[in-house]
């Protein structure tokens, strides 16, 4: 193997955000190893409802986004009870149940699950707020499949 066929690797390595590559040419192999050296950073994570205006903020509206802000750790998901096709709607034409941002109270209809014919509809469990719609509509959902967020 000559030089510039292990400067290409170098490159396809760097290029490609690889650790290591591994190339034989006949009886001979080359291995090229790299070492990370740092962690690589994550950004956090907020969903585009989450985010306030860039406005500038008073004290009094740092109280009011701490009460708007959601724990994560503490969701509640609504799962699917049976195997069917996910209905957001009771018609094609009719406004969805709910959507990010709905407020549900302990025996609204969520969603209406279709097996076999037979429609059964899916309520929330407990009062709350939907934070996260996880199904599209006409999908077919699977039993304990998270259909919902919510808090």
């Amino acid at each position: 193997m000559d030089i510039e066929k292990i400067k290409a690797l170098t490159e396809i390595l760097n290029a490609g955000g690889l650790s290591a590559i591994e190339v034989g040419e006949g009886e001979t192999r080359i291995r090229i190893e790299r070492e990370f050296s740092a962690a690589p950073v994550q950004k956090e994570f907020a969903p585009a409802y989450l985010h306030t205006s860039a406005t500038a903020m008073t004290p009094d509206d740092k109280e009011d986004t701490s009460e708007k802000s959601i724990d994560f750790n503490r969701l509640v998901e609504v799962k699917s009870p049976l195997v069917g096709v996910y209905y957001a709607a009771s018609s094609p034409d009719a406004e969805p149940f709910v959507s990010i941002g709905s407020k549900v109270k302990k025996g609204d209809v969520l969603c209406i699950i279709e097996t076999m014919k037979l429609m059964n509809e899916i309520v929330a469990e407990q009062d709350g707020e939907i934070v996260d719609v996880c199904v599209k509509n006409g999908d077919i959902a699977e039993f304990g499949q998270v259909l919902f967020k919510m808090h």
